[in-house]
């Protein structure tokens, strides 16, 4: 049996481009099979949408990841307002079967009170840990996270993966969640557009970053 990837994404419809842009940049580069799930309310017939906060549509539903792998094997999480640069199959082989999730531990200050379509950008303890994650479905630990549960659940509880104890929380190589404008420009193997991507004319601002998601979007858009 051939080994895929499975990769949940992110997608709201404000900005549904970005799905497709990243789903491309990783069938761009990727070394094995992939299997793109779309994490869109509208495909959910088991989760009502109950939170009222957040900036956009999939913000809590990226915790059903293990719920929908039917707590099998592993799975990626990915907002989608990335690209990624880099064979996802690197990410993919840094899996640890001990850890019940693998993330960059970023810690900062946003330099941005707002971001794209007005949203307002709050800071708080882990923040953007949970825009990739390597999730191990099968660990136990995360059965918690049924439809119910995640329903019930505060942002910060679930975006600080507070059902964890720390040690069960594995940290990813800092290149694999690189914070466009957040961060120093340099080179990365995901650039995640967390103040705006560059489809938005505020944050279209001519530099290599932005010019490395424009090229992702022209193969995806146009035939050679």
């Amino acid at each position: 049996m051939v080994e895929t990837i499975p990769i949940f994404i992110g997608i709201d419809k404000r900005e549904s481009i970005a799905y497709h842009v990243c789903c491309q940049s990783i069938i761009e580069r990727s070394s094995m099979p992939v299997e793109f799930h779309p994490l869109h309310l509208g495909l959910f017939s088991d989760y009502t949408e109950t939170h009222t906060d957040g900036s956009n549509a999939f913000i809590y539903s990226r915790f059903l990841v293990p719920w929908l792998s039917s707590w099998k094997g592993h799975a990626l999480f990915l907002d989608g307002d990335m690209v990624v640069l880099d064979d996802i199959a690197k990410l993919w082989a840094l899996r640890d079967s001990y850890k019940a999730v693998q993330v960059v531990k970023h810690e900062y200050k946003t330099k941005f009170k707002k971001k794209y379509l007005g949203a307002i950008n709050e800071d708080y303890e882990r923040k953007n840990w949970s825009s990739v994650v390597l999730w191990n479905c099968n660990n136990f630990r995360n059965r918690v996270l049924t439809p119910d549960y995640v329903e019930k659940s505060t942002g910060s509880h679930l975006h600080q993966f507070r059902w964890l104890d720390d040690p069960f929380i594995g940290e990813l190589p800092k290149s694999w969640n690189h914070l466009v404008l957040e961060e120093e420009d340099k080179p990365a193997s995901l650039n995640h557009y967390t103040i705006g991507l560059p489809c938005f004319s505020d944050y279209d601002d001519g530099s290599k970053k932005a010019s490395e998601w424009w090229t992702e979007y022209q193969k995806t858009v146009r035939p050679l």
